[in-house]
């Protein structure tokens, strides 16, 4: 054909089809789907968050009982001591006795987590070490006076 005119009855180029596309909404509704399933699934198998559930005071300082195990870290700041746990819980406080000395203790939110303060009259050194009790982690930590 050398152009487009009728050529009994036909065009060259063919006719806009009349159906609707249904292809593109096939493949959007997969996609959603698909990611909604993701999201599912990524739901159920991602872990429950690190949170601290318990302070007990003991004789030799403070027991925290924690869901898991929690990354510490510590230091002895101007005779107090400070913990910080990648953690979440609430914000607490309290006071027990040591050697019939009152030592002081606060648990607030930081920056990257949980801050863990122990303030006493007298220059304060501690040292922790943590188990998995009853499915739980258990951190002790052990103050020495100065």
């Amino acid at each position: 054909m050398h152009g487009s005119e009728l050529n009994d009855g036909v065009h060259s180029t063919p006719e806009e089809d009349p159906r609707p596309k249904l292809w593109p909404k096939v493949l959007g509704s997969m996609a959603i789907v698909g990611m909604m399933v993701g999201m599912m699934i990524g739901r159920l198998t991602a872990p429950e968050p690190l949170t601290l559930q318990q302070i007990e005071p003991s004789a030799t300082g403070l027991v925290l009982w924690f869901n898991d195990e929690p990354t510490v870290h510590g230091e002895d700041v101007s005779g107090s001591l400070a913990m910080l746990f990648n953690a979440e819980g609430t914000a607490q406080q309290g006071q027990f006795k040591l050697n019939g000395k009152d030592v002081r203790w606060k648990v607030q939110h930081a920056k990257g987590g949980l801050l863990l303060n122990l303030l006493a009259a007298r220059p304060l050194h501690g040292d922790w070490h943590g188990a998995k009790v009853d499915g739980r982690w258990r951190l002790e930590v052990s103050l020495r006076e100065e």
